[in-house]
């Protein structure tokens, strides 16, 4: 009975995903947990309750997948963040350079394109479309409406990441040069992602992508993405359309000019909290 229930429902799936016009859209909550003790310096609770403030715009986000079968955009969802003092939208210690921009993948033509923002400048990046190397299990649980099934993967660990730029700067606090020479050695991470072949699409939040239905809840080191709404055949459809905005430039390429400007901007906020342009020298 059960292996008859499946194949129903698998071709009642295939009839509807075939339609040419298909399209869905998921909203992901994400959030991202950081150890805040702040370097170790002594501040008052009030201090440290306006610095996680300022924070939580980085640490928690929403974001949009709209998707057909073999194409989809992701983007955070735009939202008015509280004014802090000296401008921006909530950055930390006027660390305002990062702008979200949209993420498109086709997994039938095995394209990955990403068009953002840094520090006033537009980049396209390109990153090869190979299919995430997933493990399957069997464990199942249920998110919303659907049931889904465990599947992992072993990911290089990104050096850009909001946690690692926290953890670089504590090491340069303490004069410590570990992180640095650690950063030359790739890390590696357990991502866990939790699918539904319920929408037999190949498609998932951000950078993850490649399982036998859409990616519902993604788990890594220190953040976590869940989806909180999939709306399927939306009335209003949105074009999947290639960016095309910003100079182009590989994964690698752009994460050597991201690394560059952060340790920059480090500096300086280590050396006197912006002040001057030679704020980040002569620390004494």
């Amino acid at each position: 009975m059960k292996n008859i229930f499946l194949l129903l429902f698998s071709i009642t799936t295939s009839i509807t995903y075939s339609q040419s016009n298909f399209q869905g859209k998921a909203i992901y909550m994400s959030k991202t947990s950081m150890d805040m003790d702040f370097g170790g310096r002594q501040m008052s609770e009030d201090q440290k309750k306006q610095i996680a403030a300022r924070m939580k715009s980085f640490l928690e986000k929403t974001f949009v997948l709209n998707f057909n079968q073999v194409e989809s955009t992701y983007k955070e969802e735009e939202s008015l963040s509280t004014p802090v003092a000296g401008g921006g939208r909530g950055g930390f210690g006027g660390f305002t350079g990062f702008s979200g921009g949209l993420k498109y993948k086709n997994t039938k033509d095995s394209i990955v394109l990403e068009e953002t923002e840094f520090f006033g400048k537009n980049f396209l990046i390109s990153e090869p479309g190979n299919k995430p190397d997933w493990k399957l299990g069997s464990e199942t649980k249920t998110i919303g409406n659907y049931i889904c099934y465990k599947a992992t993967l072993v990911k290089e660990v990104d050096a850009i990441s909001i946690a690692s730029l926290a953890r670089r700067g504590r090491g340069n606090q303490s004069g410590n040069n570990t992180e640095d020479k650690e950063e030359e050695k790739p890390k590696t991470m357990i991502v866990t992602a939790w699918y539904t072949p319920q929408i037999p699409v190949s498609q998932g939040p951000g950078e993850f992508w490649g399982l036998p239905g859409l990616i519902l809840e993604v788990n890594t080191d220190n953040t976590t993405l869940l989806c909180t709404e999939v709306t399927m055949n939306p009335k209003e459809k949105v074009s999947l359309t290639k960016p095309s905005k910003g100079k182009k430039v590989t994964r690698e390429e752009y994460n050597t000019i991201v690394k560059k400007k952060t340790k920059e901007m480090i500096e300086q906020f280590q050396g006197g909290g912006g002040r001057g342009n030679g704020g980040g020298r002569g620390r004494g």
